[in-house]
C-alpha cells in the first residue's frame, strides 16, 4: 500500500505544474503567464497604469505639475508602465543599485506595455477626425486629420545617459538596458545620442525646484562621431522632410519630468541642427 501511494505521488508530480522561486516575493509558486521569473500572485498585484489621468505626463492620479504651467513642453507625452509603489521601488532598487540582472527581462517587458499604450493612442489619433477615447486609458485624445500611414511606430529610442561616475559605480546604464529590450521587441533602432555634462547626484533626495535647477545644461549631444553618423544615416533613410522624426526618450522613472524635458530639448536642438523637426515622446518604467 505504501509503495502504491509513493508511485501515485510520483505520477502526479509528473503532471503537476512546476513551481518556481518568484523574483519578487521569493516564494515557490505558480509562475506568471506573461512576465518571466515571477509568480502569478505578484503579477496580479502589479500596479499597472492602464488609465492615466493626465494625457501629458501619464500620471495615474491628480497631476499638479502639468496644470502648473500652460506653456507647451518639449515632449508630446509620457507613458509609464507602473505606479511607483513601495514594492516597485524595491524592485527597481534591486536592479538599479544592487545589479540584480535577473530582473532585466521582466522590467523590459513591463515597459513594453507602456509602449503599447502609446502606440494605440497615436494610431487612434492618426485615423480619427474627431476626439477619440483610448482603449487603454480614460484619456480623450484631440482630433487630427487622417494620415496615409495606418500604423504608428517610433523612429528612434534614446536612453537617458548616466554620468561617468555613476556608470563606474553601477557597471551599466539601466535606461539603456530597458531601451535595448524595446528595440529588440519592436524593431526600433536605439542610439546613445546624449551624454551627461556633469554629475547631478541622486534626484530622489531633492526638491522639485532643486531637480529643475540641476537639470539645466545637464545634457549635451554625443561627441561620438560613429553615433552622430548613425543618426545622420537614419535621417537620410527616413526622409524626415515628409513628417517630423518620432523619437522616444527612455528612462526608468518619471518624477518631476525635469530629466526627460532636459533630454528632449537637447535632442530637438540636435535634430534642428541637421535640418530635421523632431517630435519627442518618453517612456518610463514607473511614474511617481
Amino acid at each position: 500500500m505504501k509503495f502504491s501511494r509513493l508511485r501515485l505521488a510520483n505520477v502526479r508530480s509528473l503532471f503537476a505544474p512546476s513551481l518556481q522561486q518568484c523574483l519578487i516575493c521569493g516564494k515557490h509558486s505558480q509562475p506568471a503567464t506573461e512576465l518571466p521569473g515571477i509568480c502569478a500572485g505578484c503579477e496580479a498585484a502589479i500596479p499597472w497604469i492602464r488609465c492615466p489621468r493626465c494625457s501629458k505626463c501619464g500620471r495615474h492620479v491628480g497631476c499638479p505639475d502639468c496644470t502648473r504651467s500652460s506653456e507647451p513642453g518639449p515632449i508630446v507625452c509620457n507613458r509609464s508602465a507602473v505606479a511607483y509603489t513601495s514594492v516597485m521601488r524595491e524592485i527597481l532598487g534591486r536592479y538599479k543599485y544592487r545589479g540584480d540582472e535577473k530582473l532585466a527581462s521582466m522590467l523590459g517587458l513591463m515597459l513594453d506595455r507602456a509602449y503599447s499604450i502609446l502606440k494605440e493612442e497615436r494610431e487612434q489619433l492618426m485615423h480619427s477626425s474627431r476626439p477619440v477615447q483610448s482603449r487603454f486609458s480614460n484619456t480623450t485624445l484631440p482630433a487630427r486629420k487622417n494620415e496615409r500611414n495606418r500604423f504608428w511606430q517610433a523612429d528612434l529610442l534614446v536612453p537617458v545617459p548616466v554620468s561617468d561616475s555613476r556608470l563606474v559605480e553601477r557597471g551599466f546604464n539601466q535606461a539603456e538596458r530597458l531601451a535595448e529590450i524595446i528595440s529588440r521587441r519592436r524593431g526600433i533602432p536605439q542610439l546613445p545620442l546624449l551624454i551627461r555634462t556633469h554629475h547631478t547626484g541622486k534626484q530622489s533626495f531633492k526638491t522639485r525646484a532643486e531637480r529643475l535647477a540641476d537639470m539645466k545644461h545637464a545634457f549635451a549631444a554625443s561627441r561620438d562621431s560613429k553615433v552622430l553618423s548613425s543618426f545622420e544615416d537614419l535621417l537620410e533613410s527616413l526622409n524626415p522632410q515628409d513628417r517630423p522624426l518620432q523619437i522616444i526618450i527612455v528612462d526608468d522613472i518619471y518624477t518631476t519630468g525635469s530629466t526627460i524635458r532636459a533630454c528632449a530639448e537637447t535632442v530637438i536642438r540636435l535634430s534642428a541642427s541637421l535640418g530635421c523637426t523632431a517630435e519627442i515622446y518618453s517612456l518610463t518604467w514607473a511614474r511617481s
